[in-house]
């Protein structure tokens, strides 16, 4: 009779594409986790993975098998996370990773209505991914998806970044898309940094090219930007979602339309911690409130 922790075993060795990596999420050796799936394919009959230099890769029957047997791990595990969970004395502590505009707009206005307590690290995706790599966050929300072993990507949410000015600002009405290219190229740009992110982007969807031009500030606060836009310092490409208070206080105003560029975000965590309840209760908070 096959015994649980070789299922558990499987499932791991299955996500992760690899023994050594599986036993490392177990806290196992890696003769150990060899002779469960050795264990498990004699009970089933055949092999779950053909073996190659690189990666285990999972047979016909291994498809099978994981499809049927993933959702019921996953669910006992969480029943017992849950349980265990609902009868500590304490809110769950939640350590997320984010950028700071982010964690300002979208997370502050509303941990009063979080049932949990929540702390917080900023920086670029690089560097909270670090954060998560070295157990030192729970949870993450980057733009950028990293090919990171033990790590699982959920898709968010979808912004939006758009061309914005001071108020006053003077747009010229151009019909000829590549008119409104140069003209773009000659205004004062504020960018989040020297490589130009997201303003590349923007310009290789809507103008098929590299942008020819060198920012006149670089500031690395969306927020900043935001504020020196309002007091005529340039123009910038920002987030939709940062942008109500300053349009209704006629501040900004959005220019170029319909010319803009989406941006993904992604939660991300290590996949060994996918069934704990904390996780899931910061990731239906954070969709409940977009």
């Amino acid at each position: 009779m096959a015994n649980f922790e070789w299922y558990r075993s499987f499932i791991t060795i299955y996500k992760h594409s690899s023994v050594s990596e599986a036993a490392k999420t177990r806290i196992m050796t890696q003769p150990a986790m060899s002779q469960h799936l050795a264990s498990l394919e004699a009970e089933v009959g055949e092999p779950l993975f053909t073996r190659t230099a690189r990666k285990m890769v999972p047979t016909e029957r291994g498809k099978e098998l994981y499809t049927q047997l993933a959702p019921l791990i996953e669910s006992l595990e969480e029943t017992t996370l849950s349980f265990k969970a609902v009868s500590s004395p304490t809110l769950p502590v939640v350590k997320i990773g984010t950028a700071q505009e982010f964690f300002r707009e979208r997370m502050a206005p509303y941990l009063r209505n979080f049932n949990m307590r929540v702390i917080a690290y900023y920086g670029l995706a690089a560097y909270i991914l670090d954060l998560l790599t070295e157990d030192k966050v729970d949870i993450i929300v980057t733009s950028q998806k990293f090919s990171t072993p033990g790590i699982e990507y959920l898709h968010y949410v979808e912004e939006e970044f758009v061309v914005v000015a001071p108020f006053d600002y003077e747009e010229p009405d151009f019909n000829d898309s590549k008119q409104l290219e140069a003209w773009l190229c000659s205004q004062t740009w504020l960018s989040y940094g020297l490589e130009l992110p997201i303003i590349r982007r923007f310009w290789r969807e809507n103008f098929q090219k590299r942008p020819q031009m060198k920012p006149e500030h670089v500031l690395p606060d969306l927020h900043i930007i935001l504020s020196a836009i309002e007091h005529g310092a340039g123009i910038s490409l920002l987030p939709t979602y940062m942008l109500a208070n300053s349009l209704r206080e006629n501040k900004v105003k959005i220019i170029c339309e319909p010319y803009k560029v989406t941006n993904d975000l992604y939660f991300a965590y290590k996949i060994k911690n996918s069934a704990m309840p904390k996780l899931r209760m910061m990731i239906e908070a954070l969709k409940g409130y977009m």
